[in-house]
């Protein structure tokens, strides 16, 4: 059937437009994938502008804001800096179904976003991992009231988990705890304290006397839920966009459908100790009456499974040669956990195609990475990052280098630790660079206390006169099963871009599906004595700075 395509430019024609379409018109969103719909309340409630097309003929609008409807549609992408319309209906083949409601324009912990956007980034996030995990927002002022309501009921019907954020004493409380109570899955967050916590049917909080008991009785439902609610609590706790994504993806994982990047919480636990007892009883015995090395492993058994940024606080904090014999065994060479982790590959970031006008090469892109080194003890300083994990040290310094050998490159990132033990301590890695098919991409490898991971990298964007860049990489950590995301923003100078420049980082931030207020800042104060310095014999620029 031939589909009619319109481009609508201004909300209250996107209103207009929404009203012509039958109380049951789905339309799908051109530059989204085919499969997700959208009722005619997303099309009103949309912020800008976009296209869309539908099934049967729709009627053109009169005046400027409209464009000319063609049929066939041709391919209209969205623009970039677009908003998403939010979606209101589930796909059939969703794997997870859950939605959130906000306390309307309620202003989360991250920078100026509300509740409401970080939620719906969200929604973005969790696609990436698994494009079945559909996540659907709504604020509480619409849930009484206007069109939205009748989809959140309609939604209502088919979620299995519910988070409630920044919803407070009020009628749309009253009516989401009237309205939910049936939902096997609810948890809330700085919300009314009358809202229960109940995860897979069963009611964890408030605690009653029957609570009370099953709460401490080993194997009992009640027991393994608390567990689930302290690492979703947590990590929300934290109060990061990682950790936000993180706790819902527990969530998924505990209560809806298998996560693949948590595997790490069903590892088997009684094979893998025989597996280290057969393979590495010298090295964990070395470990053990070591007290370093035996903090480290308190530390991350304190960690639930997965929790990268608890475990890799307590790996940074204490390191030392026998704990790396120890992973190196354990982990590397056998395997004990009998884990697997890829890459994650979405969003899909593109790297820069040209740099001062001309087409990006291999070795210019190779010599953006080089940047200062040779003019500076280093070549980038990291003003800020992404990843919770990996990317909030503070004192970061980037050091890319060529080596002796032909075609080899190195990359040493040197940065501040504050211990567990309150101590301020220097870190160093040291990473294997080999080019990627495209000018702009490469791939990273490290043993990293005695566990390799891989990465790849892409430069999303340098200036012509190196003031600052933006890096992206994804990777993944096989035998812990862990992947992960993250962008750094570096200059020279350790200093935040210009006023000037925001309009291009928040684009090149765009690029990667990451907002402005993910970004941490790095504390960059304090950094004497850094451990920098190449070895004897490498090289540096060979053309950008140059030319």
């Amino acid at each position: 059937m031939a589909m009619a395509l319109c481009q609508v430019i201004f909300p209250r024609e996107a209103m207009a437009l929404a009203k012509r379409l039958p109380t049951d018109g789905l339309c799908s969103v051109s530059g989204l994938p085919s499969k997700i719909q959208y009722s005619k309340v997303a099309l009103r409630e949309s912020f800008s502008s976009y296209s869309f097309r539908r099934a049967k003929t729709v009627p053109v609008l009169r005046g400027e804001a409209i464009s000319q409807c063609v049929t066939p549609p041709e391919s209209i992408e969205l623009p970039k800096d677009l908003t998403w319309p939010n979606r209101t209906r589930f796909s059939g083949d969703a794997k997870a179904k859950l939605i959130a409601v906000v306390g309307a324009e309620t202003l989360s912990p991250l920078g100026d976003a509300t509740w409401e956007e970080v939620m719906r980034h969200m929604a973005s996030r969790i696609s990436w991992v698994d494009n079945g995990f559909e996540l659907i927002v709504f604020t509480d002022k619409s849930l009484t009231s206007g069109l939205l309501a009748s989809e959140f009921r309609a939604a209502l019907q088919e979620a299995t988990i519910l988070v409630v954020v920044s919803v407070q004493e009020g009628e749309p409380a009253r009516y989401l705890l009237n309205c939910t109570a049936e939902i096997s899955t609810s948890v809330s967050f700085d919300s009314d304290p009358a809202f229960e916590t109940r995860l897979g049917g069963v009611k964890v909080f408030p605690e009653g006397p029957i609570e009370s008991f099953f709460k401490v009785l080993p194997g009992s439902n009640i027991s393994r839920n608390v567990k689930i609610f302290e690492t979703v609590a947590q990590a929300w706790e934290r109060h990061s966009s990682d950790n936000y994504c993180f706790a819902i993806l527990v969530l998924i994982d505990s209560y809806a459908s298998s996560v693949k990047l948590l595997k790490n919480l069903r590892a088997t636990n009684l094979a893998s100790i025989q597996c280290m007892v057969k393979n590495c009883r010298s090295k964990i015995l070395a470990c053990i009456l070591d007290p370093t090395c035996r903090k480290a492993l308190q530390c991350l058994t304190s960690c639930a499974p997965s929790d990268q940024v608890c475990s890799y606080r307590c790996i940074a904090s204490y390191e030392s040669p026998l704990f790396e014999a120890f992973s190196l065994c354990v982990l590397q060479k056998h395997n004990c956990l009998g884990l697997t982790a890829e890459i994650q590959m979405e969003p899909n970031v593109i790297p820069m195609s040209r740099f001062k006008g001309e087409p990006l090469t291999h070795l210019t892109a190779e010599d953006l990475f080089v940047g200062w080194l040779g003019k500076l003890d280093w070549s980038w300083r990291v003003v800020g990052g992404q990843n919770a994990a990996y990317d909030q040290f503070p004192c970061q310094y980037q050091l890319f280098y060529r080596g002796k050998a032909k075609g080899s490159m190195w990359y040493d990132p040197v940065f501040q630790v504050q211990t567990l033990d309150g101590q301020l301590v220097w870190r160093r890695r040291h990473y294997r660079v080999k080019r990627g098919e495209i000018p702009g991409t490469f791939y990273f490898s490290v043993l990293d206390n005695g566990v390799v991971s891989k990465e790849f990298w892409r430069i999303v964007d340098v200036t012509d006169d190196l003031s600052w860049g933006l890096f992206y990489y994804s990777g993944a950590a096989e035998v812990v099963g862990q992947s992960y995301t993250g962008a750094v923003l570096v200059s020279p100078d350790g200093l935040w871009p210009a006023e000037s420049e925001q309009k291009r980082l928040n684009i090149a931030l765009q690029n990667c599906g990451i907002k402005t207020w993910e970004m941490y800042s790095v504390d960059n104060c304090s950094c004497d004595n850094a451990p920098l310095g190449i070895p004897e014999g490498s090289r540096l620029q060979l053309s950008v700075l140059s030319s």
